[in-house]
């Protein structure tokens, strides 16, 4: 039976900083969703799974063969698709056979349906390509898409998945979702794809905490939480009640033994009784005294503990929510007019055709299509810096942009800092209560942003966008959940749904779509623009 087995697995950056310590963890034959908050260790147990890096200490035992599939983020000029698959040799030897130039070796031990198998791994993930196919001709979907086939090439026991739908449109995402979700073979999958997660036999998530295990896809998962959540809280409760009772118990302890001190100073004043039996009980009484404050504080640090552990449950389990300020969009109001709209970056192959919509009020519109097919492009024309070649386009109150880098925040910068840039005239407690609201809490909102992870950067993109006294009417996103850990994109939508003002986004997560509430979408294809509502 193939089996993975971790046992107390540590590991720590080369500069010494800790990650994760005494993981215990088995995976067997099933689909397994790993998952957590970036910066909890979930690549690096996949990479020393694959012994591609070494744990600090524990033991990884595995019976059977792995596949990791990586990202390719770069290619060579010369690199091919055979180059991914391992299989440069096998396919040059098939060339050299074609011209006569195949040795009597070769044309022996030649592998003569290495390609047709290629190009049937290729097809299982929806992409038509041949084996010779340079990498630097496939867009970065196609080319996660040649990683995957690679990986399943060989037929491993276990496939290692490293966000594999980052990059990847509509079809790309169907096309895992329907490769694994007829795998029959051992997968660990690290992902914040929800809709590919529910597509998991079980799911392992790492926490500050440690590591715990929950049968079932995503719903499953998020069905234990909500309980978990709740006995959390239950537990708070109890623990807080305890402290108090604690509290109230010294308290009264502490009284008792100041009238009983003081009962025995007046008896010691008036000179009734020896002084060696004075001196004696007064030693003792300091003595029980002691001990009795000792028991106090123990237990008064017990209760204590017990509601800082059931806090910290709570962060861990507490969905994120979040109020915002206002922006008052009218429901009639034109915020946003395309009108026969044609644009790109050659006129005379433009990339957006003939497009017209609207967005009226507080309406939310989401863009959608193949890579290539232009979104982020159409994003430019709302924005103004892609002027149309055809067509008007009328964007009728304030705007702001989130791109995928959040570049309204300066990286040098706290988030503090970038706040009052952004919100001018914004007293220093109404930026720490706007800022708070999206968890950065005292010093916390003393970072620079040059030092926050992905799904920080993007929060206190929104925070510094929309926390102020005077949020724009109308927010543009553009594939806001890439890159993001769950618990960020969850930070994200709550601060989405709280917003009351229009949203254009540009997005291929369907859960995420669906959990901002949107109404309207404008699909696009590679041969032209196409407004669909709904």
């Amino acid at each position: 039976m193939p089996s993975i087995t971790l046992s107390a697995l540590s590991w720590s950056k080369p500069d010494g900083e800790h990650v994760f310590s005494d993981l215990d963890l088995a995976f067997g034959p099933e689909r397994t969703g790993l998952v957590g908050r970036n910066g909890i260790g979930k690549t690096s147990v996949l990479n020393i799974i694959a012994g591609t890096l070494r744990p600090s200490s524990g033991t990884v035992a595995i019976q059977g063969r792995v596949a990791l599939a990586r990202q390719i983020l770069r290619a060579g000029a010369d690199e091919t698709i055979a180059d991914v698959f391992g299989a440069t040799q096998a396919v040059a030897v098939l060339r050299r056979a074609e011209t006569g130039e195949a040795s009597v070796e070769e044309l022996e031990t030649a592998d003569w349906t290495v390609e047709e198998r290629i190009v049937s791994a290729l097809a299982r993930l929806g992409l038509e390509a041949r084996a010779d196919t340079l990498l630097n001709q496939l867009s970065g979907g196609q080319r996660t898409r040649a990683v995957l086939a690679a990986a399943i090439f060989s037929e491993p026991d276990f496939l290692l998945l490293d966000e594999p739908t980052n990059n990847l449109d509509r079809d790309g995402r169907r096309a895992v979702i329907g490769l694994l979700s007829g795998w029959r073979s051992g997968a660990i999958v690290v992902s914040h794809d929800r809709e590919l997660l529910e597509e998991m036999d079980a799911i392992i998530e790492l926490t500050s905490l440690g590591t715990k295990r929950y049968g079932g896809g995503w719903s499953a998962y998020q069905a234990a939480r909500a309980v978990e959540l709740e006995a959390a809280q239950q537990s708070l409760t109890h623990a807080r009640k305890t402290a108090d009772e604690v509290d109230r118990k010294a308290r009264a302890l502490a009284e008792r033994l100041d009238k009983r001190d003081a009962s025995g100073t007046r008896k010691a004043a008036k000179g009734d009784m020896p002084r060696i039996l004075v001196g004696r009980r007064k030693s003792n009484a300091e003595e029980s005294r002691g001990k009795s404050v000792e028991l106090a504080e123990r237990r008064r640090a017990g209760a204590l503990d017990a509601v800082t552990a059931a806090k910290a449950r709570i962060e861990v389990l507490q969905p994120f929510s979040i109020r915002l300020p206002r922006t008052e969009l009218p429901a009639g109001r034109q915020v946003l007019a395309f009108d026969g709209v044609t644009a790109g970056y050659d006129p005379a192959r433009p990339i957006i055709r003939d497009l017209s919509f609207s967005l009226v009020g507080p309406r939310r519109v989401s863009v959608t299509g193949p890579n290539g097919s232009g979104k982020t492009s159409l994003l430019k024309v709302v924005t103004g810096e892609l002027p149309p070649f055809k067509g008007t386009v009328s964007v009728n109150v304030p705007f702001t942009l989130l791109d995928q880098s959040v570049s309204i925040l300066e990286r040098g910068e706290t988030i503090l800092e970038n706040f009052k840039r952004l919100n001018p005239g914004a007293s220093d407690n109404a930026c720490r209560a706007a800022l708070a609201s999206f968890r950065f809490r005292a010093d916390a909102a003393l970072q620079r942003v040059e030092a926050l992870r992905g799904g920080q950067v993007l929060r206190a993109g929104l925070a510094c966008a929309l926390g102020g006294s005077d949020p724009p009417s109308l927010l543009i996103l553009d594939e806001p959940t890439n890159h993001l850990d769950i618990d960020s994109i969850e930070a994200v939508e709550a601060g989405l749904l709280s917003y009351d003002g229009a949203l254009v986004v540009v997005s291929h997560d369907e859960t995420f779509l669906a959990n901002i509430g949107i109404g309207t979408r404008v699909e696009l294809s590679t041969s032209r623009g196409l407004c669909r509502s709904r």
